[in-house]
């Protein structure tokens, strides 16, 4: 407890100033998709620029160079994803726009499968998050917002090659009338293999250094059609229609309680359409809302053996997902003389279907509610004193047990599960001088456990808890940013404190492992950024972690997939000014893959970029992942890609309105 409780004296002395938006610094920015973030978010950010610098071709890669933000491989899923100071997306929710696109069984989102080439910029909070997103921010919350066509015709282009038979294609065309945008995106990225590094070691399962069963093939339409009638008031309709499948790479670790699954996944879609708008009332009222629908569908088959082509053993399947989650939410901000007052209300119904091949299909839906309030007042000398509190509400309509068939054929349900959440947090913020700004934040915010948390078998392997209460974290954060000259530093400690913790406990039976509410633990830690232009060409930056996660309740039980220290470190250099080149590398400590121990060891890794602008809208780039082709995992047993290469090239035309 000694560092809340020096959080918890700094916060009543601390202030910091704030940057509300940076639309202007990024113009194809879709400013209706953003959840305005009144603190200093310019940290929390990724630009579309620096996407294509550090070729970060999905979601889950970009997020990694974030300090705080750790990328980690659902090894037995083939999934990327990512934690937060600790936190997994199942506490930080994923949003489009400000449109929450997790799944509704299990909360997660597959990050891998969401392509860059269709977003302006990606936002992060981290711990203290808007009230306005609504709920289960447990950890704080990440907005992907999605780009906005700026002129009367705008076009861009790129088709990428890369390892392992690799394609990275895409293009976008879009128009601004003043009145009215169009815009669509079309996005493919294709692999035929992973290939593996040369100093991986061949063994019976894997015979060779092309990844047997990595393959992957996404596929992205976007369309968007939005109405402008005057400066204030936008509406706005998007279409998102995602298609992919991917097979999974066997377990080639040492953990002798792992079997091998033999998986791929013929499809995995899913289908979005969302509306937003805001309307301006008067000089002081303004109202924002959202609606949205979404599907999922997934197949995954289980396989006999390596050849994939029978299902004849007990352990084989063929699995069928059909999720739907619909809802919306309704914003209303209200401007007085020295502070906004906003509020929101959210509405959401997840809807889980899922059944094996000749089976009847489960049925699990839940209802979720959220009411919150925020007021932003104005103190003296730009400072900002924010509070904020929420109440949700989580019912469960209907939970199906498999496992027992009524006399009438029908499932038994399991014990409802509704819980209720109250959330408060505040915020203070202050510029100490023109060139120091200093945070601190303390919020107390919740998470409701999962369909799957709570009423999953997950293939025989766990033993469902419909008890689950919402899990809970008190965090706090006191932060410093200096900028002078060509020297930026930006420290940061965090400290969170949970209880019922929801954890996956592991042999609980033998083989067996249950979600359960764990009692207390802690995170804490610190970061540290720090930039600096060391010539007019050429500047530099690093960003470091360190985090600790401790069992309080049960110290024996360990917190998987996040490392003791992460650094990543890179350094720009424009030796002409049309030609571009980027150093770029990780190191990260062991991190452990389960709860009772098994570890992935420490590893580092390099990566180049580099980039030309010829002048006329075409572009060319080129670079190196893992230049020293190290063989590292992310998951104990599922090595990570060696060395690989990419080239593309890029074009842009853009003309402007009137011409």
């Amino acid at each position: 407890m000694r560092f809340l409780s020096i959080f918890l004296l700094l916060f009543t002395i601390n202030l910091y100033s704030q940057t509300e938006k940076d639309t202007l610094s990024n113009p194809e920015a879709f400013e209706l998709g953003e959840v305005i973030l009144y603190g200093n978010t310019t940290k929390n950010k990724i630009n579309q620029q620096e996407l294509t610098q550090f070729n970060k071709k999905d979601v889950a890669e970009a997020l990694n160079i974030l300090p705080s933000v750790i990328l980690n491989n659902v090894g037995s899923r083939n999934e990327s994803s990512v934690y937060v100071r600790g936190f997994d997306i199942r506490s930080v929710p994923i949003y489009i726009d400000g449109v929450p696109v997790y799944m509704p069984f299990d909360g997660y989102a597959d990050l891998s499968r969401f392509t860059t080439a269709d977003l302006s910029k990606i936002e992060v909070s981290k711990g203290y998050s808007s009230i306005l997103y609504g709920p289960n921010a447990l950890g704080g919350t990440i907005n992907l917002i999605s780009t906005r066509p700026q002129g009367a015709f705008d076009l861009k282009a790129k088709a990428g090659l890369l390892t392992g038979n690799g394609f990275n294609n895409y293009v976008s065309v879009g128009t601004n009338q003043d009145a009215f945008y169009l815009q669509t995106v079309y996005t493919q990225f294709d692999r035929d293999y992973l290939n593996l590094s040369h100093n991986f070691e061949i063994t019976g399962t894997e015979t060779d250094l092309e990844r047997n069963n990595s393959y992957r093939k996404d596929r992205k339409f976007t369309a968007k059609a939005g109405f402008t009638p005057n400066a204030t008031d936008e509406y706005s309709i998007s279409y998102i229609n995602q298609k992919g499948e991917k097979g999974q790479p066997v377990y080639l670790g040492n953990d002798a309680t792992v079997k091998l699954r033999y998986w791929q996944w013929p499809y995995w879609d899913k289908e979005s359409v969302y509306f937003i708008s805001r309307t301006q009332l008067g000089n002081k009222t303004q109202i924002k809302s959202r609606v949205y629908k979404d599907n999922y569908e997934n197949q995954l088959k289980s396989f006999d053996n390596d050849l994939y082509t029978t299902q004849t053993k007990k352990s084989s399947f063929t699995s069928f997902y059909k999720d739907e989650t619909y809802g919306g939410n309704l914003e209303v901000n209200i401007d007085f003389e020295k502070h906004r007052l906003s509020s929101a209300f959210h509405y959401k119904r997840d809807k889980h279907q899922a059944n094996n091949l000749g089976d009847l299909p489960e049925h699990l839906s839940d209802d979720t509610y959220s009411i919150g309030i925020e007021d932003v007042y104005l103190l003296k000398n730009q400072a900002k004193l924010i509070v904020g509190s929420s109440y949700n509400i989580r019912k469960s309509l209907e939970a199906e047990d498999t496992k027992i068939i009524n006399p009438d054929g029908s499932f038994e349900s399991f014990p409802k599960n509704d819980n209720q959440a109250l959330n408060g947090q505040t915020a203070i913020y202050f510029p100490i001088t023109k060139n120091l700004e200093i945070n601190s934040t303390l919020s107390y915010k919740t998470r409701f456990a999962t369909m799957k948390d709570r009423y999953s078998y997950k293939m025989g392997t766990a033993i469902p808890n419909p008890d689950l209460k919402s899990e809970g974290a008190l965090n706090a954060e006191l932060g410093v940013t200096y900028k002078k000259g060509k020297l930026q530093l930006i420290p940061e400690l965090f400290f969170s404190a949970l209880h019922n913790t929801i954890q996956s406990v592991n042999n609980v039976e033998p083989g067996i492992s249950q979600m359960q509410n764990t009692g207390k633990s802690q995170f804490y830690g610190a970061d540290l950024s720090i930039g600096y232009q060391i010539l007019k060409n050429l500047d530099a930056a690093l960003h470091y972690t360190f985090i600790q996660r401790k069992n309080r309740s049960n110290p024996e039980l360990l917190f998987t997939d996040v490392p003791e220290n992460h650094l990543f470190a890179y350094v720009k250099y424009h030796p002409v000014k049309n030609l571009s080149l980027n150093l770029n590398g990780e190191f990260a400590d062991k991190r452990y893959s389960t709860s009772y121990g098994v570890s992935s060891p420490a590893y580092y890794v390099l990566h180049t970029h580099l980039g030309y602008d010829f002048k006329n809208g075409l572009q060319m780039e080129s670079g190196v992942n893992n230049i020293l082709d190290r063989n590292y995992t992310l998951t104990e047993g599922y090595p990570e890609q060696g060395r690989n290469y990419y080239f593309s090239l890029l074009y842009q035309f853009h003309l402007e309105k009137g011409k």
